[in-house]
């Protein structure tokens, strides 16, 4: 018996703002599973990626620009695994990105995006019912790095 099981590795980046204590969340359009519903940015690895930081580089750009500047924790990851509609399995590593500024210039994956305070999160909707575990554990690794100690800029 074959298994048939097929996994995506989509890496999600957790952007927060701390000079405003906000997460940055977009509103996907035209998305099978989560249509009209908000957020954080990231999509799947690609063959054509040299190594995950290459692919959070490469979905980084295509999603919000090359105007924005982050700066992420790169060896540390709060990962979820996400059941599909169509039946296959999504492996979702999360990783905590410092907003530093620029302009974001989201893509055609996204209508809308809205800078949410944490504070504010568990009244926000819609939204992915995920997004507040992985903020609640990014603003935890947030405590512990040291601006600009321990991230990689992208």
């Amino acid at each position: 018996m074959s298994d048939t099981t097929h996994f995506q590795y989509c890496q999600k980046l957790v952007v927060i703002d701390p000079a405003t204590d906000s997460v940055l969340l977009a509103r996907r359009k035209g998305e099978a599973d989560y249509d009209g519903v908000y957020s954080l940015i990231g999509g799947k690895m690609e063959t054509t990626d040299g190594s995950i930081l290459d692919a959070i580089r490469r979905e980084k750009e295509e999603e919000i620009g090359k105007a924005a500047i982050i700066a992420i924790a790169e060896n540390l990851s709060y990962n979820v695994l996400f059941k599909k509609k169509d039946g296959n399995s999504m492996i979702l590593p999360h990783f905590y990105a410092e907003y530093e500024g620029g302009d974001i210039e989201l893509d055609e994956e996204y209508s809308d995006y809205a800078w949410v305070p944490v504070g504010e999160l568990d009244s926000f909707e819609p939204k992915i019912d995920t997004i507040p575990a992985a903020v609640q554990w990014a603003t935890q690794i947030g405590k512990l790095v040291k601006k600009g100690e321990g991230l990689t800029r992208l």
